[in-house]
Parts: C-alpha cells; structure tokens; sequence
C-alpha cells in the first residue's frame, strides 16, 4: 500500500485528498474546512458510472460533499485500473456563495493532481489465482 496527499486552496479554504493504493485498487479520502467528516460515499471503476450515497445531516437534509468527489472521480477515470472509493467531508463554518462556488473546480483540480499521480505511479500487482470448475481446495 502507497498513500500520497495532495491538497487545493482557494477562498479561504484548503481541501486535501489522501489516496491510498491497495492492490490494483484506490481508496481516496477527501476532507476539508472546519469540521472534516464523512459526508458521502463515491465508488467507480474504468468501466462503470460513478455511484454516491449521501448521508443524513441535519434539518432532514443530506451533506452536499459529492460536488467535490465526483468531480474529482471524473478526472481520474480513465486512468484506474481497479475500483475506486472515494470518501468526502467538508465542512466550512458560514460558508460564503463564492466558496461554495469554488468546491467544484477544487475537485477538479484534486482530480487532475491525482490523475497525473496514479498515471506515474508504477504499479507491480500479481494476478489472484483461482480454483478451476474441476478443482476444489484441499
């Protein structure tokens, strides 16, 4: 296992994303502002859509962190080679319209950094081997 951190900032915040490697796979943390937590869940591979699931907040609504995660799932895509979850949880304190307004080209620029990174990344991953139809374990 590999984990590297890449982080943004802008208005006033910073936003960081900790990737960690296992096996062919990528689990990415992204956290940030005032209060870092687990807002919602993203998963992806190469070849299948992004999924979300949003947790519960408060006053009945659900966290609104999946702007940043799927932004950034959308720029590294392409280039993964096994499934991908993706973690996100932001939170700035009265947050202003223009730092709402700047969350999405955070992920994407996250996205880019990452993308550039598991592009260079040398991954060495043995195939898992598997019992034939004719074969039972001993």
């Amino acid at each position: 296992m590999t984990t590297q951190t890449f982080q943004t900032t802008q208005q006033g915040y910073t936003i960081q994303a900790a990737v960690t490697t296992i096996g062919p796979d990528i689990l990415i943390v992204v956290t940030g502002g005032d209060h870092p937590h687990i807002g919602d869940v993203t998963t992806l591979t190469a070849t299948t859509g992004l999924q979300t699931i949003k947790y519960p907040s408060h006053d009945g609504r659900f966290h609104k962190d999946n702007i940043v995660g799927e932004q950034l799932a959308q720029q590294i895509q392409s280039v993964l080679r096994g499934s991908c979850t993706i973690t996100s949880g932001i939170h700035v304190d009265h947050i202003s319209q223009a730092q709402i307004d700047a969350a999405v080209p955070m992920g994407r620029k996250l996205g880019v950094q990452i993308k550039q990174w598991l592009h260079d990344q040398p991954f060495s991953i043995s195939a898992p081997v598997y019992y034939s139809d004719q074969e039972r374990p001993k």
